[in-house]
């Protein structure tokens, strides 16, 4: 028997938002094509559960995801692959606003602003560019300013909390500072972003060891069919002390057993528990229900899945939607922005005539000496 899904708020401890008028928060993901349990657990039931606490901005980052090699159909599709996967899984662009980035451009023009009071070596000590640059003849500037796009990525929509994992929150903290820095040069206005511990799980891929990935291949896919699971999973890493069925294993450093927690009833899986210290029941069962498990929680988002496939125009409907929510939003920030840093055709049109006339016949205004 499956796990049910937890409908109760999140905890104080987690993402449960504190009392008063509802905060925002500010969350992307990369595009990566078709979603993995490592997602669906560690990303998609977050999002979905913080809808009802908070002002959600859900962000496909597709302009990050091109600092690499790519294929341009690749790229759309993985985008529209993702949407899909997100919706699935219980996140309700009705509730949030679910878009991506590429569709609305004042992300690009406030990440050139944020460049303005960003210091190269600030980005140069990123631990994510070290990683990603090493061993590199050619670095792309893109992978350089990454995080300042990042930190136009949040703070466009003046988000007060972001979910990030612990690879991020140097990042967060770039975003932060930039934040710091523009409000002391042109005034406050936006918020210093925190970040928002929560409840995400981190799920170790098939291998046990490192954390579920593609680049890894240790993933199951979120909408493999029961099949696919089986193929998946069974290959999956157990107790490596366990070589026999009737040695007792040790539960808690089973990688199935751990997915077991997700999938599984607390009633079911302590009768797993008990059973594999006694070598009462073989890993191959073991990995057998969890499979069925997992096939009998995932049927829903499989189904849901499978209609918008079968439907793109509502895919496409869905993130036209939200970027016409993403840009409105963006667009008053950036007239305050522009207003500030004395940029854009509106400032231009509201200051000029007064600079002009406090410059008349003077020199100092469209002079050439």
């Amino acid at each position: 028997m499956s796990a049910t899904n937890p409908t109760n708020p999140p905890t104080p401890t987690s993402d449960k938002a504190p009392p008063g008028p509802r905060k925002r928060v500010f969350s992307g993901i990369q595009p990566t094509g078709q979603a993995h349990l490592g997602n669906y657990l560690g990303v998609f039931r977050r999002w979905a559960a913080m809808v009802d606490e908070y002002e959600c901005f859900y962000c496909i980052v597709d302009l990050h995801a091109i600092t690499r090699e790519y294929e341009r159909e690749d790229l759309l599709r993985r985008v529209f692959d993702l949407t899909v996967s997100l919706v699935a899984s219980g996140i309700d662009p009705e509730r949030c606003t679910l878009f991506a980035q590429s569709h609305v451009p004042y992300h690009s023009e406030l990440q050139w602003m944020f460049n303005t009071v960003t210091p190269v070596g600030d980005l140069g000590r990123m631990t994510q560019f070290k990683e990603k640059s090493q061993g590199r003849e050619s670095v792309n500037a893109g992978l350089l300013n990454y995080p300042v796009l990042q930190a136009a990525d949040i703070l466009l929509y003046r988000a007060h909390y972001v979910p990030v994992g612990e690879d991020q929150r140097q990042h967060l903290e770039l975003s932060r500072e930039v934040a710091r820095r523009w409000n002391a040069r042109f005034g406050s206005f936006f918020p210093e972003p925190e970040t928002l511990v929560g409840t995400g799980a981190r799920v170790r891929g098939l291998d046990g060891v490192a954390k579920m990935s593609k680049s890894k291949d240790n993933t199951v896919r979120m909408v493999a069919e029961p099949d696919e699971l089986w193929a998946r999973l069974r290959t999956a890493v157990t107790d490596p002390a366990r070589v026999r069925k009737d040695d007792p294993g040790n539960p808690h450093v089973c990688n199935v057993f751990a997915l077991h927690e997700f999938f599984t009833d607390p009633a079911e899986r302590e009768e797993i528990e008990i059973l594999c210290q006694t070598a009462g029941i073989g890993c191959v069962a073991c990995k057998r229900q969890l499979t069925d498990n997992v096939a009998e929680d995932l049927a829903p988002v499989r189904e849901r899945a499978a209609e918008l496939r079968a439907h793109p125009e509502q895919v496409i409907e869905i993130l036209a939607a939200g970027a016409e929510r993403a840009r409105a939003e963006a667009a008053r920030t950036m007239e305050v922005v522009r207003e500030r840093m004395g940029v854009g055709p509106r400032t231009l049109d509201v200051d000029l005539p007064h600079l002009a006339a406090n410059g008349a016949g003077t020199g100092s205004a469209g002079s050439g000496s």
